[in-house]
């Protein structure tokens, strides 16, 4: 089996992936800062280190996946509104920030759940971790790296930069990040424009404030992270991952302050995925092209053609490989939509497959090879940089062996029972374990099950009885509804939406 690679933003290149401590992964990602809903580009990035922490699992690694919860108020500079986003946006939804921090972690909980997402091993929120970034702000003074003015402390860059790959990450250096730097409140108290909050003094109507040795204020945004990845994952660990937009100023400022407090690079693999795009543009508020994720599974926006199935958006999300930009469209998303049917009628297609003819060796020795390569390139595929993508290719070129195969139209026989084992399980280890999909429509809607289950009772004791008119009545009107019922072997009848 190959050797699991990844691509590092660190070094611009692929690497053999190697943890620090053997059989074990330590893993962080950015997580949500909680003053609204998540919208499609949120989904990405959790979906994308969801199918990591699954593959990773599936290699048979203890992984330890951190994400974090951003309710610390969120002070934002280098470009982006300065601004605490949750007291912000508490005052507009008349509600103590807590409140609203609870809203929308338990929104972003339930919209991860809907697309199948695995909790995260811990996940800590900001406001619960305050000591800790305090106590490693008093490192960074105590090093030198560091400054107090009017009770806000600040990281000085060019010390850092002075002795230090500062920018690596990014590719920026210093010029670029003073062109980059708008003219923002409290820039004058610094000594460099590039230089980044770790600690921000809080005015008299500022809702979220904390005691420090500087006085009453609250966290920078970067500190947050580096304080609880550090507590987590120790001073170093394997992966830390995110969107491409964190690159700078975010994980550019936590390599810096993490070096200078640890005394050490605090990640060995840095993993970002591409942004998603919407009709070619980038989402943004300016555009008014953003769309929260309730919308999504709702169709209640002006862009949506009609409502999107999770489970739709997590396959779109996978048919692109992580690092690529996806354009998001109607047509897109429809086209996923009939994609992830088509597999995943095959899948259960394949539990149907009568292995009573399949004998030790394969009738047909050429689609015996087939499979089997398909099969095999399937792990490979994986541990090069995780190319959920080129899966989902492979996967797809065995729908029409297995539908194949269910129907007769290729005798079981065809295949040695070792193969169609090895079929079997690879299914289910791609399908449901690693890329985390699950049905659309029939298998999620136990009403609709029972509903089915009681007119296929009645057509089988109408057949019984001879009764054609009730039971050809109950088919002919399922299949005007969309709903293909079909006899199977052994008076069985299977069903399946249209």
């Amino acid at each position: 089996m190959s050797e699991l690679k990844v691509y590092n933003s660190y070094t611009r290149q692929k690497e053999v992936f190697t943890p620090i401590t053997p059989g074990h992964v330590g893993m962080y990602v950015c997580g949500p800062t909680v003053s609204g809903e998540s919208h499609l580009g949120h989904a990405r990035p959790y979906i994308t280190f969801d199918v990591i922490f699954r593959y990773l699992t599936h290699l048979g690694y203890k992984v330890r996946y951190v994400r974090n919860i951003t309710d610390a108020g969120h002070f934002e500079e280098e470009g982006r509104e300065a601004e605490d986003k949750i007291s912000k946006k508490a005052v507009l939804e008349k509600l103590e920030p807590m409140e609203l921090v609870q809203k929308y972690t338990n929104l972003f909980h339930w919209a991860m759940a809907q697309f199948n997402t695995i909790p995260p091993s811990i996940e800590p929120t900001a406001t619960g971790h305050i000591v800790e970034q305090i106590e490693m702000i008093k490192k960074i003074i105590e090093a030198g790296y560091a400054y107090e003015v009017n009770g806000s402390v600040y990281f000085d860059v060019n010390k850092y930069a002075a002795s230090h790959d500062y920018g690596k990450l990014s590719g920026r250096v210093i010029d670029d990040l003073l062109e980059t730097t708008r003219e923002l409140e409290g820039q004058e108290e610094k000594r460099d424009r590039a230089d980044f909050a770790l600690w921000k003094n809080a005015a008299p109507e500022h809702i979220m404030r904390w005691q420090s040795p500087w006085g009453v204020g609250f966290p920078g945004w970067h500190i947050e992270c580096s304080a609880m990845a550090t507590k987590y994952l120790g001073a170093q660990f394997d992966i830390h991952g995110g969107g491409m937009d964190l690159l700078f100023p975010h994980h550019e400022s936590e390599i810096a302050q993490s070096t200078i407090c640890n005394h050490t690079a605090p990640v060995r693999y840095w993993i970002h995925n591409n942004m998603i795009t919407i009709n070619g543009r980038k989402m943004g508020k300016s555009y008014n092209n953003q769309i929260k994720l309730t919308e999504m599974f709702s169709g209640d926006h002006p862009l949506l053609e009609k409502a999107y199935h999770p489970m739709v958006i997590r396959f779109f999300i996978l048919q692109t490989h992580y690092r690529s930009t996806l354009d998001f469209s109607n047509e897109a998303l429809i086209a996923a939509e009939k994609g992830l049917k088509r597999l995943w009628d095959a899948y259960e297609n394949l539990a149907k497959i009568d292995t009573g003819k399949a004998g030790e060796v394969a009738a047909d020795k050429e689609l015996e090879t087939k499979v089997k390569n398909l099969l095999a390139e399937l792990p490979a595929f994986m541990n090069d940089d995780f190319g959920t993508a080129r899966v989902l290719a492979n996967l797809f070129e065995l729908v029409p062996v297995i539908n194949s195969l269910k129907d007769g139209i290729i005798d079981s026989a065809a295949l040695s029972k070792q193969t169609i084992d090895l079929l079997k399980s690879a299914m289910k280890a791609y399908v449901e374990d690693i890329l985390g999909l699950k049905g659309i429509s029939e298998a999620d809607n136990e009403t609709l099950r029972g509903v089915m289950q009681l007119l296929i009772d009645i057509r089988k004791e109408a057949k019984g009885k001879k009764d054609f008119v009730t039971s050809d009545k109950i088919r002919n009107e399922l299949t005007r509804l969309g709903i293909s019922l079909k006899d199977e072997k052994g008076g069985e009848m299977s069903w399946s939406i249209e």
